[in-house]
Protein backbone atom coordinates (compact mmCIF):
# COMPACT_ATOMS: atom_id res chain seq x y z
CA UNK A 1 0.00 0.00 0.00
CA UNK A 2 0.97 3.44 -0.88
CA UNK A 3 0.38 6.41 1.91
CA UNK A 4 0.59 9.73 1.28
CA UNK A 5 1.88 12.15 4.44
CA UNK A 6 3.81 14.72 2.32
CA UNK A 7 2.86 17.21 5.15
CA UNK A 8 6.03 16.12 7.12
CA UNK A 9 8.42 17.33 4.79
CA UNK A 10 9.31 21.29 5.01
CA UNK A 11 10.07 23.21 2.15
CA UNK A 12 11.29 27.27 3.08
CA UNK A 13 8.33 28.60 2.94
CA UNK A 14 7.01 30.45 5.68
CA UNK A 15 4.29 29.14 7.36
CA UNK A 16 2.49 31.11 10.57
CA UNK A 17 2.64 28.91 13.71
CA UNK A 18 -1.19 27.66 13.33
CA UNK A 19 0.10 26.03 10.03
CA UNK A 20 2.01 23.19 11.80
CA UNK A 21 -1.06 21.44 12.00
CA UNK A 22 -2.87 19.54 9.33
CA UNK A 23 -5.65 17.67 8.48
CA UNK A 24 -6.28 14.88 5.88
CA UNK A 25 -9.40 16.41 3.08
CA UNK A 26 -10.94 13.44 2.89
CA UNK A 27 -12.72 14.44 -0.54
CA UNK A 28 -8.85 14.35 -1.84
CA UNK A 29 -7.50 11.40 -0.14
CA UNK A 30 -7.66 8.10 -0.73
CA UNK A 31 -5.76 4.36 -0.02
CA UNK A 32 -5.18 2.21 -2.95
CA UNK A 33 -3.58 -1.37 -2.60
CA UNK A 34 -2.64 -4.01 -5.49
CA UNK A 35 -1.89 -7.57 -5.16
CA UNK A 36 -1.15 -10.56 -7.37
CA UNK A 37 -4.41 -12.86 -8.50
CA UNK A 38 -3.60 -16.44 -9.36
CA UNK A 39 0.12 -15.58 -10.49
CA UNK A 40 -1.01 -13.86 -13.43
CA UNK A 41 -2.67 -10.46 -13.00
CA UNK A 42 -2.69 -7.51 -10.50
CA UNK A 43 -5.73 -6.95 -8.54
CA UNK A 44 -6.38 -3.21 -7.63
CA UNK A 45 -8.37 -1.79 -4.64
CA UNK A 46 -9.03 1.46 -3.26
CA UNK A 47 -10.16 2.59 0.50
CA UNK A 48 -12.73 5.88 0.71
CA UNK A 49 -13.33 7.87 3.58
CA UNK A 50 -9.52 8.15 5.06
CA UNK A 51 -9.41 10.92 7.55
CA UNK A 52 -6.06 11.65 9.27
CA UNK A 53 -3.76 14.46 11.21
CA UNK A 54 -0.20 15.36 10.20
CA UNK A 55 2.16 17.93 12.35
CA UNK A 56 5.43 19.39 11.38
CA UNK A 57 8.05 21.73 12.30
CA UNK A 58 9.48 23.74 9.45
CA UNK A 59 13.11 23.93 11.18
CA UNK A 60 13.13 20.24 12.23
CA UNK A 61 11.05 17.87 9.73
CA UNK A 62 12.36 15.15 12.69
CA UNK A 63 9.94 16.50 14.93
CA UNK A 64 6.89 15.77 12.45
CA UNK A 65 4.20 13.04 13.05
CA UNK A 66 1.18 11.66 11.37
CA UNK A 67 -1.59 10.01 11.93
CA UNK A 68 -4.07 8.18 9.43
CA UNK A 69 -7.45 5.88 9.48
CA UNK A 70 -8.55 4.05 6.77
CA UNK A 71 -12.41 2.59 7.03
CA UNK A 72 -11.99 -0.96 5.86
CA UNK A 73 -15.63 -1.35 5.03
CA UNK A 74 -15.27 0.95 2.28
CA UNK A 75 -12.70 -1.38 -0.03
CA UNK A 76 -13.89 -1.31 -3.26
CA UNK A 77 -12.15 -3.61 -6.08
CA UNK A 78 -15.04 -3.07 -8.67
CA UNK A 79 -16.13 -6.81 -7.97
CA UNK A 80 -18.86 -7.12 -5.48
CA UNK A 81 -17.92 -10.48 -4.98
CA UNK A 82 -14.92 -9.61 -3.81
CA UNK A 83 -15.53 -7.08 -1.96
CA UNK A 84 -17.55 -9.24 0.08
CA UNK A 85 -14.66 -11.82 0.58
CA UNK A 86 -12.65 -9.30 1.40
CA UNK A 87 -14.83 -7.82 4.51
CA UNK A 88 -15.49 -11.16 5.72
CA UNK A 89 -13.50 -13.07 7.97
CA UNK A 90 -11.26 -14.58 5.64
CA UNK A 91 -9.83 -11.27 5.02
CA UNK A 92 -10.13 -7.80 6.90
CA UNK A 93 -12.97 -9.06 9.25
CA UNK A 94 -14.69 -5.52 9.00
CA UNK A 95 -16.95 -6.70 12.11
CA UNK A 96 -14.12 -7.09 14.45
CA UNK A 97 -11.73 -4.90 12.59
CA UNK A 98 -13.75 -1.89 11.28
CA UNK A 99 -10.45 0.35 10.74
CA UNK A 100 -6.45 0.33 9.34
CA UNK A 101 -4.24 3.33 10.88
CA UNK A 102 -0.73 4.35 10.63
CA UNK A 103 1.05 6.05 13.32
CA UNK A 104 4.50 7.65 12.67
CA UNK A 105 7.20 7.36 15.18
CA UNK A 106 10.15 9.02 12.50
CA UNK A 107 10.19 11.42 10.22
CA UNK A 108 13.03 11.70 7.82
CA UNK A 109 14.00 14.18 5.10
CA UNK A 110 15.57 12.04 2.02
CA UNK A 111 15.69 15.15 -0.40
CA UNK A 112 13.28 18.03 -1.39
CA UNK A 113 9.53 17.06 -1.03
CA UNK A 114 11.07 13.23 -0.27
CA UNK A 115 10.72 11.49 2.94
CA UNK A 116 10.71 8.41 4.82
CA UNK A 117 8.30 8.13 7.82
CA UNK A 118 8.75 4.75 9.64
CA UNK A 119 5.71 4.05 11.65
CA UNK A 120 2.88 1.29 13.11
CA UNK A 121 0.63 -0.22 10.29
CA UNK A 122 -2.54 -1.42 12.42
CA UNK A 123 -4.35 -4.14 10.09
CA UNK A 124 -6.85 -7.15 11.43
CA UNK A 125 -5.68 -5.84 14.83
CA UNK A 126 -2.11 -6.56 13.89
CA UNK A 127 0.74 -3.63 14.08
CA UNK A 128 4.34 -4.07 12.56
CA UNK A 129 6.37 -1.15 11.52
CA UNK A 130 6.81 -0.47 8.02
CA UNK A 131 8.49 2.28 6.38
CA UNK A 132 6.79 5.16 3.99
CA UNK A 133 8.85 6.38 1.19
CA UNK A 134 6.80 9.87 0.79
CA UNK A 135 6.66 12.46 -1.84
CA UNK A 136 5.03 15.49 -1.55
CA UNK A 137 4.51 19.44 -2.64
CA UNK A 138 5.59 22.25 -1.47
CA UNK A 139 2.45 24.28 0.42
CA UNK A 140 0.39 25.87 -2.16
CA UNK A 141 -1.99 28.85 -1.44
CA UNK A 142 -0.35 29.58 1.90
CA UNK A 143 -2.97 30.80 4.13
CA UNK A 144 -6.50 29.53 5.78
CA UNK A 145 -6.48 27.89 2.52
CA UNK A 146 -2.91 26.20 1.91
CA UNK A 147 -2.88 22.97 0.71
CA UNK A 148 0.12 20.07 0.47
CA UNK A 149 -0.40 17.06 -1.69
CA UNK A 150 1.28 13.53 -0.30
CA UNK A 151 1.87 10.88 -2.29
CA UNK A 152 3.49 7.46 -0.34
CA UNK A 153 4.47 4.18 -0.73
CA UNK A 154 5.15 0.72 0.85
CA UNK A 155 4.78 -2.98 0.49
CA UNK A 156 4.07 -5.59 3.24
CA UNK A 157 3.40 -8.57 3.42
CA UNK A 158 -0.27 -9.78 3.99
CA UNK A 159 0.48 -12.50 6.15
CA UNK A 160 2.41 -10.97 8.84
CA UNK A 161 -1.30 -9.10 9.56
CA UNK A 162 -2.91 -12.48 9.90
CA UNK A 163 -5.00 -12.17 6.44
CA UNK A 164 -3.36 -15.70 5.86
CA UNK A 165 -6.30 -16.92 3.37
CA UNK A 166 -5.24 -18.93 0.40
CA UNK A 167 -6.34 -21.11 -2.01
CA UNK A 168 -4.06 -23.45 -4.02
CA UNK A 169 -4.22 -23.70 -8.13
CA UNK A 170 -4.36 -26.86 -9.65
CA UNK A 171 -1.80 -25.92 -12.35
CA UNK A 172 0.42 -24.68 -9.43
CA UNK A 173 0.58 -21.57 -7.15
CA UNK A 174 -1.95 -19.95 -4.89
CA UNK A 175 -4.87 -17.60 -5.33
CA UNK A 176 -3.38 -14.31 -3.77
CA UNK A 177 0.12 -13.84 -3.65
CA UNK A 178 1.32 -12.67 0.20
CA UNK A 179 3.26 -8.98 -1.44
CA UNK A 180 0.53 -6.06 -1.17
CA UNK A 181 1.81 -2.82 -2.70
CA UNK A 182 0.20 0.22 -0.35
CA UNK A 183 -0.01 3.49 -1.74
CA UNK A 184 -2.28 6.91 -0.25
CA UNK A 185 -2.45 9.96 -1.94
CA UNK A 186 -4.25 13.04 -0.44
CA UNK A 187 -4.35 16.95 0.28
CA UNK A 188 -3.84 18.45 3.77
CA UNK A 189 -5.14 21.38 4.91
CA UNK A 190 -4.42 23.60 7.97
CA UNK A 191 -5.99 22.15 11.07
CA UNK A 192 -9.20 23.96 11.80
Amino acid sequence: MRIALASLAVFALPLSASASDWTFDSAHTSAQFAVRHMMVSTVRGAFSGVTGAASFDEKDVSKGSVEVTIPVATVDTREPKRDAHLKSADFFDVEKFPTMTFKSTKVTKVADGKLKVDGNLTIHGITKPVVLDVDMTPVMNPGPKARIGISATAKVNRKDFGLMWNRALEAGGVMVGDEVSIQIDGELVPKA
